[in-house]
């Protein structure tokens, strides 16, 4: 696996930045977004320490995906398999990547959670996000979480606090990262509305009979939305939202909590 793991480091106009990739396809290698955004010039670097001429392929922001296309390779490299199905809360899991330019560095630990959503700019949130207490520092971004046969659970991408680690799951990396390769971008849905969880509270004040849903808050003038969903009155503190539009399920699945609605 290790072999199959690069240090990606990034010139841009805001300066010098450092990252990690590893293998996914031909000399494609999978990143983090926000460690080639408005890159300039892309180098790669793999075990036997060449550094290689890159180029950014694709990048979607929405899900912190982002693709490299390396000029050579070294003949150890090769691609990593990418799972098919979310890990296991309590799996042991290993993150590979280059934390404080530490190229080579394998941590280890064990899944802690799925189903996670985990926010990036603009609002919007990655759905299917693997928490895991393996350590994740800055230079692991776009690293691969593995499982212990080297099978790509995740991509490192970010650190929340003592042992909370996210990774974007291989199920988005293989609903997005494709695409970047065939067109350099991905069109996502997009509803243009704004929500907050149906607590028991919430429930009670639009007489619902279990605290399930989502409560719609506010919906973006002129989006997809307006007019056809209703944002209730709220001020955003613990109040409760009044006359809200809540949403149970969507095209017959059942929408219990915001990750249902960004998953789907």
């Amino acid at each position: 696996t290790a072999d199959s793991v690069a240090t990606i480091r990034v010139e841009s106009t805001a300066g010098g930045s450092q990252g990690s990739g590893f293998l996914y396809q031909g000399r494609y290698l999978v990143t983090n977004e926000h460690v080639v955004a408005d890159a300039s010039a892309v180098s790669v670097q793999f075990s036997d320490g060449v550094w290689r001429p890159g180029s950014v392929v694709g990048t979607d922001a929405y899900t912190d995906l982002a693709v490299v296309q390396a000029d050579s390779l070294p003949a150890s490299a090769e691609p990593l398999l990418v799972a098919d199905r979310l890990p296991e809360p309590g799996q042991y899991v290993a993150a590979f990547g280059s934390p404080f330019g530490l190229q080579g560095t394998i941590t280890h630990g064990i899944v802690s959670g799925v189903n996670r959503s985990m926010e990036v700019e603009g609002g919007f949130s990655i759905p299917d996000t693997v928490q895991t207490d393996a350590p994740i520092n800055p230079g692991n971004s776009g690293g691969p979480l593995v499982s212990m046969d080297g099978t790509v659970v995740g991509v490192n991408r970010a650190k929340s606090g003592d042992n909370v680690g996210f990774a974007i799951s291989a199920h988005v990396l293989e609903r997005v990262v494709p695409e970047l390769i065939r067109t350099g971008v991905v069109d996502h849905s997009y509803m243009g509305i704004r929500s907050i969880p149906v607590t028991p509270t919430v429930a009670s004040t639009h007489e619902l009979e279990e605290a399930s849903g989502i409560a719609v808050v506010e919906v973006l003038e002129d989006g997809p939305a307006d007019g056809v969903l209703q944002a209730g009155t709220w001020d955003g503190s613990e109040s409760v939202p009044e006359g809200s539009d809540v949403i149970v399920a969507i095209d017959g699945s059942a929408v219990r909590r915001h990750e249902d609605l960004s998953r789907h």
